[in-house]
């Protein structure tokens, strides 16, 4: 004899739909979550480049003043990242910053001059920008160019394996040169 009534599975079909329908919403939340990711990673580097790009035009038009740019960026603010600044050994630093800032916008500042003040410039456009700046002889080059490293994020601007409290360093040398550390935010940029 025929069953005639079935009573529950168009229940359960329901039920099996709005399952199926979870986990499409689900990988598609997944998907615009990493879109999301992706974007602001983006945004992050096109603001490094710009930052490390303008400096090193900055430092090839004031080329005789090279090591007084290395100097001024060890010695910068925020090249420790932005999580940890310490200003309390930089007080001359940012006197001299302060005068040539006011002599370069009105007047002729010397190279060394010119030097403090674009770095302060950067280091101030980095700092807006939630990023770090530092400039170190290029690891595994025989020639002495120097390299810009502007970091964000957990990573310091710094060639090493070391890495301090929650933070890697941006690269690391090797035999042959230097490469990026794994999950590190950085750009590196040569400037000569």
């Amino acid at each position: 004899m025929p069953v005639k009534y079935q009573q529950g599975v168009g229940l359960l079909e329901v039920l099996v739909a709005l399952l199926l329908l979870a986990i499409g919403v689900l990988g598609f939340v997944g998907l615009q979550l990493r879109a999301v990711e992706a974007t602001s990673e983006g945004f992050n580097r096109i603001q490094a480049m710009n930052i490390a790009r303008d400096l090193a035009e900055k430092i090839r038009i004031n080329n005789s003043a090279i090591t007084e740019y290395q100097t001024q960026l060890a010695n910068n603010d925020n090249n420790d990242n932005n999580d940890n600044n310490d200003n309390s050994d930089n007080s001359d630093n940012s006197d001299n910053q302060a005068t040539s800032g006011s002599k370069c916008y009105t007047g002729f500042c010397t190279p060394t001059e010119k030097a403090v003040f674009d770095v302060h410039e950067a280091s101030v456009q980095a700092t807006s920008a939630g990023m770090a700046l530092n400039m170190i002889t290029c690891p595994g080059t025989a020639n002495g160019r120097r390299c810009i490293y502007v970091a964000w994020g957990k990573t310091d601007p710094i060639d090493t394996t070391a890495t301090t409290t929650g933070h890697i360093a941006c690269t690391k040398s090797t035999s042959s040169g230097f490469s990026y550390n794994e999950h590190s935010t950085c750009i590196v940029m040569e400037a000569y």
